[in-house]
């Protein structure tokens, strides 16, 4: 059963007030001051609280603030009694969390339908609360299946450490590499456009149609057919206005050589680890992203990997991260801190890269998803 709080110093009101809510069928709690009220709120956590305004030591309105900041009572109704008619005086009640007013001397009508009033609206809350858990259940479980369907390392000639952080409200980004055959390895991550289940239910569409390999096996050998045919297939007209930008790779193992492509994706980093002269090549965005326009274009460009190269790929969530003072973090200081700090550390993984993000801005929050590939060629 809901339960009414009532905090009055008030003995003669405190019996009017519990009286007639209790003859409504209510559960009352009484409390004769302010300092009572807080500590027996904090215990039954009630559903609605009646609170005089003027009392001694603790008033109203400072029971109303601490009620109110206190995580497990920001939801409680909370209706002032007050013989204050000013307008002002409203204004400040409200200002500091009150839900409602009882002017005195008190007509037992009005209190009645005041308290089922807030009543209702205290229902609605928390069924809104149960709703919102459901919902973040069911996106933490979609959440999960997105990265069980996402690879974590790879290990051989061609080592690769992945990390993925999904984002609160669901992203889409998706990544994978594999050995086309002995030879040639393919590499590739996507950030679909958005948040949410559309994103990533796009996000998967994509995935598992590179994984079907139903555009011929041959076409991924090469980085701009498979943009190509990406880009004929998710137009943005035809999906509700997402497109995804993409980088993809493919390693010639024999040749020592990386054809890639890039549709509006970050740039890659190519890093050469000489402790003495690490050389860092950058891998620039070339074309649009897939799904602007059905007859772009794309370019694939081939470089060649020197022994112990490491290179970094990954997805602007990394490093469109927002700072206490508002401003983005940004690309040029996540550039900084893999050439800075990363170029040559054997140790270094995915999560330590993190580890670092978060040491330099230690209010970092990560609204969108990040993935991150580090991919050393031994």
């Amino acid at each position: 059963m809901l339960q009414i709080l009532v905090i009055d110093d008030d003995l003669v009101m405190q019996m009017i007030l519990k009286n007639t809510l209790q003859g409504q069928g209510y559960k009352v709690i009484v409390a004769k001051n302010g300092n009572e009220g807080i500590s027996l709120a904090k215990k039954h956590l009630p559903a609605l609280v009646i609170c005089d305004w003027m009392m001694p030591d603790v008033d109203g309105l400072e029971v109303c603030r601490q009620l109110k900041l206190d995580q497990n009572l920001s939801s409680t109704i909370f209706i002032l009694l007050t013989s204050k008619g000013a307008v002002e005086d409203k204004v400040q009640a409200l200002d500091n969390g009150a839900d409602d007013f009882l002017s005195k001397p008190i007509d037992k009508t009005e209190l009645i339908a005041s308290v089922r009033a807030g009543l209702r609206i205290y229902q609605l809350n928390q069924d809104l609360q149960v709703q919102k858990q459901l919902l973040e259940a069911e996106l933490a479980e979609a959440s999960e299946y997105i990265q069980s369907l996402l690879p974590a390392t790879l290990k051989g000639e061609v080592n690769i450490l992945a990390e993925f952080i999904p984002s609160s409200q669901l992203g889409g980004d998706c990544y994978d590499f594999y050995w086309l055959d002995d030879d040639h390895l393919a590499i590739y991550l996507i950030d679909t456009s958005g948040h949410g289940v559309g994103s990533a239910l796009l996000s998967i569409s994509i995935l598992n149609l590179l994984r079907s390999q139903s555009f011929g096996k041959e076409k991924f050998y090469e980085p701009s057919k498979i943009m190509t045919e990406l880009n004929h297939a998710f137009q943005m007209s035809q999906h509700n206005g997402r497109y995804f930008t993409m980088w993809y790779g493919v390693f010639k193992r024999s040749q020592r050589k990386l054809l890639y492509a890039n549709a509006g994706h970050p740039q890659g980093l190519l890093i050469t680890r000489d402790p003495e002269n690490p050389q860092i090549q950058e891998l620039p965005s070339l074309d649009m992203p897939v799904g602007f326009f059905p007859d772009i274009e794309y370019t694939s460009s081939e470089i060649s990997v020197p022994l112990n190269s490491r290179l970094y790929i990954f997805s602007d969530g990394i490093f469109e991260v927002s700072q206490e003072n508002g401003r983005i973090w940004g690309a040029a200081k996540f550039f900084d801190l893999l050439k800075e700090k990363f170029a040559v550390d054997e140790e270094v993984n995915a999560s330590l890269v993190l580890q670092k993000i978060r040491t330099e801005t230690p209010t970092a929050k990560f609204d969108d998803d990040v993935s991150l590939l580090k991919i050393d060629f031994l």
